[in-house]
């Protein structure tokens, strides 16, 4: 069996403002399967992953933040390992390794394969994932790669340069990381490939590497001392390091759909949601509007347009890769409207006041028998008001049944939880002087501890 690993980590930022921390862009629907149906990247990366002619085990690492998308989005058999922190891809793919090893009790001795989970490629690009297992199993190389032959010198990824193209297997003399444009041409006519991202190895030979920094028993053992690994990535962590690499190339479709450019490349409508557009003066222009107001869109040429509850971008698409920048300035607030399990929210208004304090109003829409966590918060209070539906609210231990017009005063520090018997919708105003969501101690669901 070879035992699939699939990194589903960023949050494409450069796709802002329709993709971030809570929405990442390979959830976004926003491409096509053969019936025409619109599907994310991620479910497009299962689809022909179900294709492979192999036995395949596959395991998801993710953050906490992304399980919901992925349980939503993805059917079948497949193991889910969460982060307890965000870490890089190093200790991400350690700590599937170890899910492997002592959960799923794989032999160290099989075949393990690390893709990217939002990949953008052809059937072809999935079956070299026999290829890249029989040459793990050969023995010969500790770490066997897979390279994209560059269609371009592209100055926005990294090289694995060969020492030779001879064989249908290439050693690996060095690896370059973003070069000039100039240098990636040089580069390439020397047989260099890009790095898409892709590992394969013995599971024994990243656990040995593992046990350099966690001496571990059990896989709690490395998930509760998760902080103890480096957060560096993969490539400089372990690939860098490794005595003996190979690169298997692989000349076909592949694109990272990470920047606006290359993603309208793939949609099919250039239009979505409440849009009016000139079509005589706009060309080459995609349009997204998420907002429900009316957008209007005339004299722009090759650019995109995006609105969203989180903020509107206006851009060329010439210009939209190096975006990274500017948005870390634009989006410091949270995201303004995001899924959960027991329902949604979405923020109304965010203010900050002369003397420091801020407050933070959300609308939330929790579902008939969910319920949210019994938690407590150190640097803020917050009011709810009760617009819409029934339930029950628990206050420091004390139980009462809410309806429309309820008012719940709960001070920092104070135990609280929410239960839902209809639908249920609530006006919630933080007030404080750090409106974060991280600041949250949460103590289960308390109707699920005192029935």
């Amino acid at each position: 069996m070879i035992h699939l690993i699939l990194l589903s980590g960023g949050s494409g930022t450069r796709l802002w403002p329709l993709s971030n921390e809570t929405r990442s862009k390979q959830f976004l629907k926003v491409l096509r399967d053969e019936n025409n149906n619109h599907i994310s990247m991620v479910q497009r990366v299962f689809s022909q992953i179900e294709k492979v002619n192999a036995d395949l085990d596959i395991t998801i690492a993710t953050a906490v933040s992304q399980a919901l998308s992925i349980e939503q989005q993805i059917k079948g058999d497949y193991s889910l390992v969460l982060e307890p922190e965000r870490r890089d891809t190093a200790p991400a793919i350690m700590l599937s390794c170890a899910h492997l090893l002592y959960k799923q009790n794989v032999c160290r001795e099989d075949t393990v394969i690390v893709m990217p989970i939002d990949t953008f490629a052809d059937r072809t690009y999935y079956n070299k994932i026999s290829t890249l297992d029989s040459f793990v199993q050969d023995k010969t190389y500790q770490l066997v790669l897979l390279g994209v032959k560059p269609t371009y010198p592209s100055a926005k990824y990294g090289y694995i340069v060969p020492k030779d193209t001879k064989e249908d297997i290439y050693p690996v003399s060095c690896f370059v990381e973003k070069p000039s444009e100039e240098d990636a041409q040089e580069l390439i006519s020397k047989g260099a490939l890009w790095n898409c991202g892709v590992f394969a190895f013995k599971l024994g030979y990243i656990t040995d590497i593992l046990s350099k920094y966690i001496d571990s028993k059990s896989y709690e053992d490395v998930y509760n001392n998760y902080n103890q690994l480096p957060k560096i990535s993969f490539d400089y962590e372990v690939v860098e390091k490794a005595k003996s690499v190979a690169v298997i190339p692989y000349k076909g479709t592949w694109k990272d759909l990470g920047t606006w450019n290359t993603l309208t490349e793939e949609m099919q409508e250039s239009i979505s949601g409440r849009v009016v557009i000139d079509d005589k003066t706009c060309t080459n222009t995609h349009v997204v509007n998420e907002t429900g107001m009316p957008l209007v869109v005339s004299g722009i040429q090759d650019s995109v347009v995006v609105a969203t509850h989180d903020g509107i971008l206006v851009c060329s698409k010439e210009q939209s890769s190096n975006l990274k920048d500017l948005i870390s300035k634009a989006a410091e607030t949270r995201p303004m409207y995001e899924k959960r399990r027991w329902g949604e929210y979405r923020v109304i208004d965010y203010s900050v006041y002369l003397d420091g304090r801020k407050s933070l109003t959300k609308e939330l829409i929790l579902k008939p028998d969910c319920q949210l966590s019994y938690q407590k918060h150190t640097h803020r209070s917050e009011v709810w008001t009760i617009v819409s539906g029934e339930g029950l609210f628990v206050l420091d231990g004390k139980v009462e049944k809410v309806f429309p017009g309820y008012v719940a005063n709960i001070l920092q520090g104070s135990l609280h939880a929410l239960k839902a018997t209809t639908e249920l919708h609530l006006i919630e105003v933080q007030l404080g002087d750090k409106l974060e969501e991280r600041d949250i101690e949460r103590f289960g669901n308390y109707w699920d501890n005192n029935q």
